[in-house]
């Protein structure tokens, strides 16, 4: 069972100071909708599982993986066999600016299967099999080789969407590489003015782009429109405000780009699933940080 759930969200606790937990899982038991700031991916590995996350029913087969980002709400009805459950903090990702172009894989659940790309299952699979074994290896290297395992797999599948939006935007490669450096500009304006009002125009000016072209190739490059992306950047942003409970809510909004205190509570809970106050609740008494939580045992 899972041990620290409130309402619907789970406190995880990581062993031995790590920042990633990995279950052999064999229980029939019925996990119920929760959510937390752990990244996990399932892979069964004796008969399918069944999730659902993201508003949808994924049916994995055996050795088929699905990538559930942190902050999305899922349930795991009981369901006998054997599946490895991988979870880490997204954090120690998040955190490195280098791994920012690979950050996109976690902006919506992704399930892997041999039929989208076998290439890419190939190598998530293995990039699966091999944390499992780095997992119980004694070795103060274990978490490092782990970490590499993982940004290794996201690599793979980042360099797939890029793929599948080059041909759906039938673009020759070097034409890629123009829309990467322009988004890269847009990601790092918006990283560093969320707090103000950000429109259309300006991102599109900046992208050198019409209105109507660049929300089209942004949703492409990010799979989700720059309104969301902005919304969750502030949310991030309001995440880390709301650790200090001496800052009024109302504050944390204006800060974070918000532009009203009910635009605040509503874009919030439908990105984090509580509202404000219940989020700095839950970090105030337990009395931790995000860098300090992640999933509990089952």
């Amino acid at each position: 069972m899972i041990k620290h759930l409130n309402d619907n969200y789970e406190t995880v606790e990581y062993a031995d100071k790590r920042f990633v937990m990995l279950y052999d899982n064999v229980e029939t038991e019925f996990y119920p909708t929760h959510w937390h700031h752990a990244i996990e991916i399932i892979m069964p590995i004796e008969n399918g599982f069944f999730v659902e996350t993201g508003g949808k029913e994924f049916r994995l087969s055996e050795r088929e993986i699905l990538i559930i980002p942190a902050g999305e709400l899922h349930t795991l009805p009981a369901q006998p066999g054997r599946r490895i459950i991988f979870q880490c903090n997204q954090d120690v990702l998040q955190n490195n600016l280098a791994l920012a172009p690979v950050m996109a894989v976690f902006n919506v659940p992704l399930h892997i299967t041999p039929d989208i790309d076998r290439d890419l299952y190939l190598r998530a699979k293995k990039a699966m099999l091999d944390i499992y074994a780095d997992y119980y290896e004694d070795s103060e290297i274990t978490d490092v080789k782990i970490y590499l395992n993982l940004i290794n797999m996201l690599v793979a599948i980042r360099e797939f969407q890029l793929n599948q939006a080059r041909e759906t935007l039938a673009c020759a490669k070097d034409k890629m590489v123009q829309y990467n450096e322009k988004f890269k500009q847009v990601l790092k304006y918006i990283d560093q003015n969320y707090m103000y009002d950000i429109s259309l125009d300006t991102l599109a000016e900046i992208a050198g782009y019409s209105k109507f072209h660049f929300s089209r190739i942004f949703k492409q490059f990010n799979s989700m429109s720059y309104l969301q992306y902005i919304n969750l950047r502030r949310t991030r942003a309001a995440e880390t405000l709301l650790l200090d409970p001496t800052i009024p809510i109302t504050e944390v909004a204006m800060r974070a780009g918000f532009s009203s205190l009910s635009t605040f509570n509503r874009i919030f809970k439908e990105i984090k699933h509580c509202t404000p106050s219940s989020y700095q609740r839950f970090y105030c008494s337990a009395g931790k940080g995000p860098m300090q939580t992640v999933s509990s045992d089952f």
